[in-house]
C-alpha cells in the first residue's frame, strides 16, 4: 500500500482548511489498515482516522500523523435481512441508499449527519432524536494491538461520545434496522432535508456543529444571544443561519476558525456560565486555552 507524503488537508476536510498530513493511508482492507499501523509504528508516528474530512479541524502547520481514509471494501454496505452490514468509511448517504432499496427504516436521521458510519459510532453522532446508539448492533474495531467486535454498552455510548481513543479505527458496523415501505422512508428523508436546509448552512463549507449541546439548552441559542452571529476572524465566520455553525467565507485557515472558537465560548461563558464542549475533533496542534476557574 502506497503512502501519499505531505497532502493537503484543506483539501481532505469539509471546512477546507488545515496543512499537510505526513502520511495519507487509503487502505482498501483490514489487511492494508494493519499494515498502515505497522508503518506508523516504524515512523513513530500516531494513526489518524478523516473519515469524509467532517466534523475535523487540522492544524494549519500539518499533522504528524499517518492520516487513514478507509476506502474500497471499507467504504460499502449491504443488507442482510434487517441487518445493514457497513465498512467504517461507508457514507452515510451511501448507507440510507441500501438500506432503503432493501426496504429497510431506522436510519433516516443519518441523512442529516455528513459523515461515515465509522465516524458516526465514533462520536455517537445523531439528529432530530435519533442517534446510532439506537440502531448499532455492534461495531469492529482496529488498532495497534489486534482487533474487537464491541456492542453499545462496551463502547459506551452517550451523547456525542464514545469510549474510542485516538489510534482505534472502526472497519465495520452493523446496524439493526426494521421494514419499512421505501416511499415512506424518501418521503421522510426529504421532510428531514427540507428542516436540515431551512435552519442550517447546508450550501456552505463547515464542518457541522462546532458545539455539543449543554443539558437542556442549544450551544446555538446561547452563542446567538452573544450576539456573534455573522461574527468574523480572518475568512472565518459564525453562520448568520445557525450560530453553532463556523464557515469558510473564503480563504479561512483553522487559526481563524479556532478564534472564533475561543471567542464563543469565553462569551457563552461570561454570559451564562456555562462552558461550551467541542464537538469538533482537532488534528495536530489545536486545543483551546483555559477559561477561568470553571473551565
Amino acid at each position: 500500500m502506497r503512502l501519499e507524503e505531505n497532502v493537503p488537508l484543506a483539501r481532505l476536510t469539509t471546512i477546507g482548511t488545515g496543512g499537510p498530513a505526513r502520511y495519507l493511508a487509503r487502505p482498501r482492507s483490514v489487511a492494508e489498515l494493519r499494515e498502515a499501523f505497522a508503518r506508523a509504528a516504524a515512523a513513530g508516528l500516531p494513526v489518524e482516522v478523516i473519515g469524509l474530512g467532517s466534523n475535523v479541524l487540522a492544524a494549519d502547520r500539518g499533522v504528524e500523523a499517518v492520516v487513514v481514509r478507509l476506502e474500497g471494501a471499507l467504504a460499502e454496505a449491504r443488507a442482510a435481512g434487517t441487518v445493514l452490514v457497513a465498512g467504517g468509511g461507508a457514507t452515510n448517504a451511501v448507507c440510507l441508499h441500501r438500506a432503503r432499496a432493501a426496504g429497510l427504516g431506522g436510519l433516516e436521521f443519518a441523512s442529516a449527519i455528513p459523515g461515515t458510519v465509522g465516524g458516526g459510532v465514533r462520536m455517537n453522532a445523531g439528529a432530530y432524536g435519533v442517534e446510532f446508539r439506537d440502531v448499532l448492533l455492534d461495531a469492529t474495531v482496529v488498532d495497534a494491538a489486534g482487533e474487537a467486535t464491541l456492542g453499545p454498552d462496551e463502547l459506551d455510548l452517550a451523547y456525542r461520545r464514545s469510549s474510542l481513543r485516538d489510534g482505534q479505527v472502526v472497519v465495520r458496523v452493523r446496524l439493526q434496522l426494521h421494514r419499512r415501505d421505501r416511499d415512506a422512508i424518501k418521503a421522510e428523508v426529504a421532510a428531514l432535508a427540507a428542516r436540515r436546509k431551512a435552519t442550517q448552512p447546508t450550501t456552505r463549507r463547515t464542518f457541522g456543529s462546532v458545539w455539543k449541546n449543554p443539558p437542556g439548552d442549544s450551544a446555538g441559542r446561547l452563542i446567538e444571544a452573544c450576539g456573534l452571529k455573522g461574527a468574523r476572524a480572518g475568512g472565518a465566520v459564525i453562520s448568520a443561519r445557525h450560530a453553532n455553525f463556523i464557515e469558510n467565507g473564503g480563504g479561512a485557515t483553522s487559526a481563524d476558525c479556532l478564534a472564533l472558537m475561543v471567542e464563543a465560548r469565553r462569551r457563552v461563558y461570561e454570559l451564562f456560565g456555562i462552558v461550551l464542549e467541542h464537538e469538533v475533533r482537532f488534528l495536530g496542534p489545536l486545543a483551546l486555552p483555559p477559561l477561568g476557574p470553571a473551565g
